[in-house]
């Protein structure tokens, strides 16, 4: 099943429901000079995905594929969007350019720093790393500092088919999908460490108006709140797996 829908302006989340996983995996299509994709997705979702991309621009002229980490829904299937983008670049940390993209991609990627800005056309994109948070040391997010639309990844997943954008809670459901995944082989998705409080709270001083998320419904409302609660959620997992253990 796939609905596509526009989340902020310029911004088009194609998601993706797998009844098996009963998990969304969202795409997000930027809509602008120079078109972006934020999150390749998987190969086996590249045909339904490039159909849809298809009914809102034509994916040759996409510019700019980005994505926050190296994983396959993150950018398994890069290589196949750039074959059909001929001058499109792949969007990373300095980190995953170095240590992924340089084997994996077929052609080099737009490796960014910490506060690099990627200019589409009417859009900056603000790069943030965020070493292993949702997880991986290359990790990082975008975030669009007209509009405030905060490109967050796996962060405020949410297991379930459900609705695109929402301004009610979305934490109640993030920590119930992570307690489903603490019974299971997913246990400890993502970790906590020393520097996940930091990192979110910096997030939040961006004061982001709309938190496009790779799995569940995006959130409009007081999105710096939410990100400050995460951690406090985050540390309660951490601290319930940590006496599992002893």
């Amino acid at each position: 099943m796939i609905n596509v829908s526009e989340i902020a302006p310029d911004v088009f989340r194609i998601s993706v429901y797998v009844k098996e996983f009963n998990l969304q995996f969202n795409h997000f299509l930027i809509k602008d000079d120079e078109p972006m994709l934020y999150h390749a997705g998987m190969r086996q979702m590249f045909p339904v995905v490039f159909e849809a991309v298809s009914k809102l621009i034509d994916p040759s002229k996409i510019m700019w594929i980005g994505f926050s980490h190296f994983e396959v829904d993150e950018c398994g299937a890069l290589n196949d969007w750039l074959q059909v983008a001929p001058n499109a670049k792949p969007v990373c940390s300095e980190v995953g350019a170095i240590v992924n993209m340089g084997d994996f991609s077929i052609r080099p990627a737009h490796a960014m720093a910490s506060n690099a800005i990627l200019n589409t056309g009417k859009h900056n994109y603000r790069f943030i790393r965020t070493p292993h948070l949702p997880h991986g040391w290359d990790a990082g997010v975008l975030f669009e500092e007209t509009n405030g639309t905060l490109l967050c990844s796996d962060l405020f997943h949410q297991n379930g088919n459900v609705i695109d954008i929402t301004d009610k809670d979305i934490l109640g459901s993030h920590k119930k999908s992570m307690l489903e995944y603490e019974q299971g082989p997913l246990m400890e998705y993502t970790p906590y460490t020393h520097n996940t409080a930091k990192i979110l709270s910096s997030l939040a001083d961006l004061k982001p108006k709309t938190l496009a998320t790779m799995h569940g419904s995006s959130f409009v409302g007081n999105c710096s709140q939410a990100l400050l609660d995460l951690n406090y959620i985050m540390k309660e997992i951490y601290d319930t797996q940590e006496k599992a253990k002893s």
